[in-house]
């Protein structure tokens, strides 16, 4: 059995299956990319919320797997060589997973890097771009009575789905027909903006026909179903 005990994490989330991978996670946009990812591969993992009512993520155990305190974060037991790997980012979480299994990234150089790339588009922009309206669209911003910041965010986000839906056209995914981590690492975001954000008048999510007929499309997954919800919330 493998010995994760010199990793600090485990003494505040003890591993029960220290042979699976271990999720550090909260069922958020950015978390729910590696959940989803975890089901779509089939890999064995043990989940573990990260409670942000507890501020879990400030821990001293969570810091000495992410030292930047945010979500998701991952232990594999069965690393690189065959030694334990701790990570944290979701997009090169997402890209090592895909490594790792052989699955939703392209084989050939020229379409991994182009996947890589989408990943990147999100990384960069959809997710904090988002991030940001969604707080002033639904949180403390709103209050703000200068809606500057609120209409930058607004026009951004446009401009993205804008990009997004023009590269959509006549594709079933972002790759084209192949499903890859390009798609899930973007469609929780963009499920998130017009559900939890409440902000799909306010970007005029409806002109944007594509991404909302790919957006359903991931949703009915039966592997993006589970994840969404995982870690369960407490």
């Amino acid at each position: 059995m493998t010995d994760l005990s010199s990793f600090p994490i485990t003494t505040k989330w003890p591993a029960q299956h220290p042979d699976h991978l271990q999720l550090y996670s909260l069922p958020t946009p950015n978390g729910v990319k590696v959940s989803i990812m975890l089901e779509e591969t089939g890999l064995a993992y043990e989940p573990h919320l990260v409670s942000f009512e507890t501020q879990d993520q400030m821990s001293p155990e969570f810091l000495t797997l992410n030292p930047n305190n945010k979500i998701p974060a991952i232990l594999d037991p069965d690393g690189p060589g065959g030694k334990p790997l701790a990570l944290f980012e979701s997009g090169a979480i997402l890209i090592y997973l895909a490594e790792k299994t052989g699955k939703f990234i392209p084989k050939d150089a020229a379409g991994r890097y182009e996947t890589i790339q989408w990943v990147m588009f999100q990384m960069g922009g959809i997710g904090p771009m988002f991030g940001q309206l969604g707080f002033f669209n639904k949180f403390a911003g709103k209050a703000y009575e200068d809606k500057r910041p609120r209409d930058r965010y607004v026009a951004e986000s446009k401009h993205l789905l804008g990009v997004l839906d023009k590269h959509l056209a006549n594709r079933a995914w972002i790759m084209g027909d192949d499903y890859t981590i390009a798609d899930i690492a973007s469609f929780p975001w963009i499920r998130n903006l017009i559900g939890f954000y409440e902000a799909g008048e306010l970007v005029g999510f409806d002109d944007f026909k594509n991404v909302a007929r790919v957006l359903e499309a991931f949703v009915a997954r039966s592997a993006v179903v589970k994840g969404l919800n995982i870690p369960k919330r407490d």
